[in-house]
């Protein structure tokens, strides 16, 4: 079934409270003596129910101390029935998923596995090296829906509601996913090549399903493209596409920029967006487009690129931070995503100045592209 699962922004769900309860039948019997564990199934005595109520806290989405989280959910009617929450983990570059709840009439329809696939997602879009949870021994259930979605246990705490959580049964559990490694395209099976009039709406397409809820929520960058080709800056000559199998799967788009300083004003270029499908992303071929580029924009006289993007990927390239050359932002700031690279040695070190990236950028507000992106 197609659920309608959006995001749900935090100045409207911020603080709601998510009713989770269940009953279960049996629990992991955890064994734990000197550094040996053991873990056992086994039954309950009669049916145990936990029920929202016996909390103090009860489960809420957008908890303080979670600073980076993001939700999605079913809404009907304005009632929420199902929902999602994820922490990004910044200092383990993992994905915490921190709330997960369907309410009793949606449940065993396939929706606790859509959402799951939000936050798998949603790693594999940051780049995090795993999906964790927290859930407890006695929550059968729920241990045996995460088996099935491919989390295995990492950890366990016995010690993290009570001193007496092994003796009341309720362990806390801690399960991991881990996303499947991804083996580089052959070189010799990527094809660059200029872009066509044909690819138009293919290139976009995959543009939006790169970029969708990568930064925030949903995505602007395929209208960008849409209007950036038709602006003047737009330099179609050294922008490109790959090709894999005859199906178009990567774009790099390269539009003119300046730098202006005491020694006068200067061009450079700009690329961006530079968008891979989903299924072809950790594939080298995201790196195959700019390498291929960098010498084509070098050889139209162009004398550095300037961007705005990862810094680990981008300096495995030979970008270094804006700041080491004194370039800064228009308004007089760096920051460690403001990256260059020189196309011509020592060119930078006579172009220090305030940077300005075409105004084509500025044409991409997000009022015309979620316009745009109802055609899609």
């Amino acid at each position: 079934m197609d659920w309608n699962i959006g995001y749900l922004p935090p100045d409207k769900w911020r603080g709601h409270v998510l009713p989770i309860g269940y009953t279960s039948r049996d629990y992991y019997d955890v064994r734990v003596e000197n550094f040996d564990i053991h873990i056992e199934r086994r039954p309950f005595p009669g049916p145990v129910v936990h029920s929202p109520e016996e909390h103090d806290f009860p489960d809420r989405l957008y908890l303080p101390h979670w600073e980076h989280a993001c939700a999605w959910g079913v809404v009907e009617g304005g009632e929420l029935l199902a929902a999602i929450e994820t922490e990004a983990e910044i200092w383990s570059n993992r994905l915490r998923v921190t709330e997960l709840w369907v309410s009793e009439r949606l449940r065993r329809r396939g929706l606790g596995h859509e959402l799951m696939a939000i936050a798998k997602e949603r790693a594999r879009l940051e780049r995090r090296r795993a999906v964790i949870l927290e859930t407890q021994s006695c929550n059968t259930a729920a241990i045996d829906f995460y088996r099935s979605e491919g989390f295995g246990l990492i950890g366990l705490d016995t010690c993290c509601y009570s001193n007496r959580d092994i003796a009341r049964r309720e362990v806390r559990l801690e399960l991991g996913w881990f996303p499947p490694e991804r083996t580089p395209v052959p070189v010799g099976d990527i094809v660059i090549r200029p872009e066509r009039q044909e690819d138009g709406l293919a290139v976009e397409q995959l543009i939006r399903r790169a970029f969708w809820n990568k930064y925030a929520p949903g995505c602007t960058e395929h209208y960008l493209m849409h209007v950036m080709r038709k602006h003047p800056d737009y330099l179609p000559e050294i922008s490109r596409v790959a090709e894999v199998g005859g199906v178009v799967v990567g774009v790099i788009a390269y539009t003119l920029s300046r730098l202006a300083g005491p020694a006068g004003e200067f061009e450079a270029v700009t690329f961006g967006p530079l968008g891979v499908s989903p299924e072809y992303q950790g594939r080298g071929i995201g790196s195959a487009l700019v390498r291929s580029t960098l010498p084509l924009a070098r050889a139209a006289g162009y004398p550095a690129v300037i961007i705005t993007g990862e810094p680990d990927y981008y300096r495995r390239m030979g970008f270094r931070d804006c700041a080491e050359y004194g370039i800064t932002t228009p308004d007089g700031s760096n920051f460690p995503a403001f990256m260059a690279l020189e196309l011509v040695p020592g060119a930078l070190s006579k172009m220090k100045g305030k940077y300005f990236c075409s105004p084509v950028y500025d044409l991409a507000e997000d009022g015309a592209a979620r316009s745009y992106d109802a055609a899609f």
